[in-house]
């Protein structure tokens, strides 16, 4: 079994929660979950033993089942709006090939994606990979009767089948309404997890509102590098009342690999087995223990190839998370 660098850690109780923000009881229940899960023996630092070979992907619970889920996914905006021409929609299905082969399961779209939720659809059903996929998706409109419509219509679009993995309520839009839609839906069997999501840190003071007044199975928020006000509250947050975290924009929207690209990547990356900027800064993201699962976009399978990388092998520890962080911000 893979340990990761922060085994000297376990002999100090109070690390994990000074680091990550999260409570002692907060802490406590993701490990039992991890332990109820079967993913990890009791005893063992909770989150170095998630990885059972180097090249397996690593996954976490998530809380309301105690379903493992991969932790590295992929994000459809813009990258997946490509219509029918079969010379874009190639390498789309080599990026969906290679996140399923890898171990990664999450494909998170919404109907502000432009024809997203189809080409996905269409991609995972000609690739016959309808049981690798969770599929995630949002409703993103107002009123009862016309979420119903929209729901129905991804649900078409992205053949989920009579039941979808994941529906989220996009950037809180009407969410009173579509939640109790879909907690309907889910007593019926028609969706497994319930949600919400939201992509800008001006919006987080409602986002906490939100997770403290519904019960929910995932929060989807941003956090990155260089964008880590989630730490703050939401995060700890999430750990306390047992939501799943998926991270949006987890690269800051670009623009940190970008400025990171012509930047030597630091010798410390070799602890985690980071060989690339993209694998650093997701592993500084999957390694925050509220965080579920992390879904870059992207339309390129070598960049896809890549990001699949960071969900194997070691996790940075907090004293290498804020290394990572100042390395990549300096």
């Amino acid at each position: 079994m893979t340990q990761l660098t922060n085994d000297d850690e376990r002999s100090h109780p109070g690390f994990e929660y000074q680091a990550s923000g999260l409570t002692r009881a907060a802490f406590f229940r993701l490990a039992g979950g991890l332990v109820a899960s079967g993913l990890v023996m009791p005893g063992l630092w909770p989150f170095a033993a998630l990885a059972n070979s180097e090249d397996q992907m690593l996954t976490r619970p998530i809380p309301s089942s105690g379903q493992p889920l991969p932790v590295i996914g992929l994000g459809t905006w813009q990258v997946f709006d490509v219509g029918n021409d079969p010379a874009a929609r190639a390498p789309l299905a080599q990026v969906l090939e290679t996140l399923f082969n890898a171990g990664g399961s999450v494909v998170d779209s919404s109907p502000m994606y432009g024809r997203s939720e189809g080409v996905a659809g269409d991609l995972i059903a000609a690739a016959n990979a309808r049981s690798k996929a969770f599929i995630a998706t949002k409703v993103w409109t107002r009123g009862r009767a016309d979420g119903i419509t929209q729901m129905e219509r991804s649900m078409a679009l992205l053949k989920a089948g009579k039941t979808i993995d994941l529906m989220q309520v996009h950037n809180l839009v009407d969410y009173k309404t579509h939640l109790d839609t879909l907690r309907g839906w889910k007593a019926d069997g028609r969706v497994k997890y319930i949600g919400v999501t939201h992509y800008t840190s001006s919006a987080f003071d409602e986002l906490e509102n939100v997770l403290r007044a519904e019960k929910l199975d995932f929060v989807q928020l941003n956090y990155a590098v260089d964008d880590r006000a989630a730490e703050k509250v939401l995060l700890p947050l999430a750990a306390d009342k047992g939501i799943a975290v998926l991270v949006n924009r987890p690269f800051g929207g670009g623009g940190a690999l970008r400025r990171l690209k012509s930047k030597p990547l630091p010798d410390f990356a070799g602890q985690v087995g980071a060989t690339s900027w993209a694998q650093l800064l997701l592993k500084f993201i999957i390694a925050h223990p509220a965080i579920t699962c992390a879904i870059p976009g992207t339309a390129k399978p070598a960049h896809m190839a890549d990001n699949v990388k960071a969900g194997t092998g070691a996790l940075p520890d907090a004293a290498l998370r804020e290394k990572i962080a100042a390395a990549a911000t300096a």
